[in-house]
C-alpha cells in the first residue's frame, strides 16, 4: 500500500505564497512522475503541475505559469509546490498524485496511480 500525505495548505491573502508538500509511504515504489491537481468546489478536478524524473521534465497549466514552482526528489518519492503571488481563483483542495506509467507528458489524471487525500488551499480577496 502506497500513501500520498500532503501538508502545507491553510489560509492567505491574495499575493502571499505557500508551499506545500507531498511525501509517500508504505509499500517502496519506484514513480516515473509525481504531481499536483486542484479541485474547487463545484468545479472538475484540474491539473496543476508535474514534473517526470526522466529527464526532469517539468509541466504546469497555464494559469500558474511564472507564479508555481514545483520541486522534487525522485529517490525520497517526495514533490513541492511553491506559490507565489496567490490569487483568489487558486482555491481548491490540492491533491499530490504519483505516476508509475512511462508518459511523454503528464496533464491527466489518468496518467497517475496514486493519490494523497488533499489539502485546502484558501485564497482570500
Amino acid at each position: 500500500q502506497v500513501q500520498l500525505v500532503e501538508s502545507g495548505g491553510g489560509l492567505v491573502q491574495a499575493g502571499e505564497s505557500l508551499r506545500l508538500s507531498c511525501a509517500a509511504s508504505g509499500r517502496t515504489f519506484s514513480s516515473s512522475a509525481m504531481g499536483w491537481f486542484r479541485q474547487a468546489p463545484g468545479k472538475e478536478r484540474e491539473f496543476v503541475a508535474a514534473i517526470r524524473w526522466s529527464g526532469s521534465r517539468i509541466y504546469y497549466v497555464d494559469t500558474v505559469k511564472g507564479r508555481f514552482t514545483i520541486s522534487g526528489d525522485n529517490a525520497q518519492n517526495t514533490v513541492y509546490l511553491q506559490m507565489n503571488t496567490l490569487k483568489p481563483e487558486d482555491t481548491a483542495v490540492y491533491s499530490c498524485a504519483a505516476s508509475r506509467q512511462f508518459r511523454d507528458t503528464y496533464y491527466y489524471s489518468s496518467q497517475f496511480d496514486y493519490w494523497g487525500q488533499g489539502t485546502q488551499v484558501t485564497v482570500s480577496s
